[in-house]
């Protein structure tokens, strides 16, 4: 074990196959970034930096690192620009790598970042999100920790062999885990969707800023997220202003042309950073959650953690849990989502929801519901080797 954790993502900036290369090629530093002083540690990003930067915040590993993929022979990053294998300038004790995946489909090998850990050793825990690693990667890392999440609405979107070397699912709602167990007799889950939970208060937070829109909806152009929901809400309700945050996705234009062909009061800006989302959030009094089919989505609590009560589909699959009577509202398509937004608008002032939010949901409550986890693993693990 190396003393870290060590989150991968399934984002491949190129897809393979690629070039073929020496097996165990490297560029960069194998060097791993030595631990930081826990105070010196903030927890802020997006999903894959909160989790990791948590664990070290709370003293569970000291140092932590992301792991991305490269489907081409490429030497840096390709959104941050530098190298592989350099600290996060902005987050003290966060380390971020980027291996040039095997030249399959995901999920995916990577025989440089299996050369790296025979260099470095396996990490204490290790974290994979959305579509995996294969085998090779995860039988390297036997004695970590290794814990899975799909982030979107299948609970599994792994091979059920890959899915057995598994000591953890974290999931967004009972019936993936239902799903999970089904699927992997015996599987550990725990319903701690990494999007909502491990919420971050100094990523998100009120403002002060006048608000100037209505509702807002921070959400990718993609059908799942299923804009239509707040424009038929619109349509009932004259008068509503509304600011939608897109990020990527292939229907920006069309919901433009859509609010336009009916006569709604909508903006569109994005994509933007973190930084500016939460100045976009701040604009509006509701925040809003249209999809059905998705996962736990982190807009839930980071809405709440602006100070918006968030109205979400009652249709939602993953994260209602994140709506209660101190958060906001769940309604039905059509009707019963414009009056409820309606009651929202009418009652915005009178919720607490950074308050809830981090009470509740707040990375320290996260991480201690986590570790008490990783705790029962290791030691069962303990037992079955003495």
């Amino acid at each position: 074990m190396s003393g870290r954790i060590v989150c991968i993502s399934d984002h491949c900036d190129t897809v393979p196959p690629h070039p073929v290369h020496a097996p165990g090629a490297s560029w960069g530093s194998d060097a791993l970034e030595g631990p930081v002083p826990r105070a010196d540690v903030r927890v802020t990003g997006g999903y894959l930096e909160r989790l990791p930067l948590a664990a070290v915040a709370a003293g569970l590993t000291p140092r932590a690192e992301i792991w991305s993929w490269t489907g081409t022979d490429g030497r840096a990053d390709s959104e941050t620009g530098r190298p592989q294998g350099t600290p996060d300038p902005g987050r003290p004790g966060l380390t971020r790598r980027l291996f040039r995946a095997d030249g399959h489909p995901a999920p995916y090998g990577s025989a440089d970042a299996l050369a790296h850990l025979a260099r470095t050793g396996a990490p204490d825990i290790l974290c994979v999100w959305g579509i995996g690693v294969d085998c090779a990667l995860l039988d390297a890392c036997a004695g970590s920790v290794r814990i899975y999440n799909s982030i979107d609405a299948p609970a599994l979107r792994i091979p059920d062999d890959e899915a057995a070397r598994f000591d953890l699912f974290l999931t967004g709602a009972e019936w993936q885990s239902d799903e999970i167990r089904a699927r992997v007799p015996g599987a550990r889950t725990l319903v701690l969707p990494i999007g909502p939970e491990f919420a971050s208060g100094d990523t998100f937070f009120p403002t002060g800023q006048p608000k100037d829109r209505d509702v807002v909806y921070v959400a990718c152009t993609q059908p799942y997220k299923r804009h239509k929901v707040l424009l038929d809400a619109l349509e009932r309700l004259p008068g509503t202003t509304a600011l939608l945050v897109v990020g990527y996705g292939h229907l920006t234009e069309a919901i433009r042309e859509d609010a336009a062909r009916r006569g709604l009061d909508v903006e569109i800006v994005g994509p933007l950073s973190h930084d500016e989302v939460n100045v976009q959030i701040n604009r509006a009094r509701v925040g809003v959650v249209c999809g059905r089919d998705d996962g736990a989505p982190a807009i839930l609590t980071e809405y709440m953690l602006a100070g918006l009560p968030v109205l979400a589909n009652a249709g939602l699959v993953c994260g209602r849990q994140y709506i209660t009577p101190q958060t906001g509202l769940a309604a039905d398509e059509g009707e019963g989502f414009a009056a409820a937004l309606r009651q929202l608008l009418d009652g915005a002032g009178q919720y607490d929801t950074r308050r809830a939010a981090l009470d509740r949901w707040g990375w320290p409550a996260s991480i201690a519901r986590l570790g008490a986890e990783i705790d029962d693993i290791r030691r069962a693990q303990d037992e079955k080797d003495a």
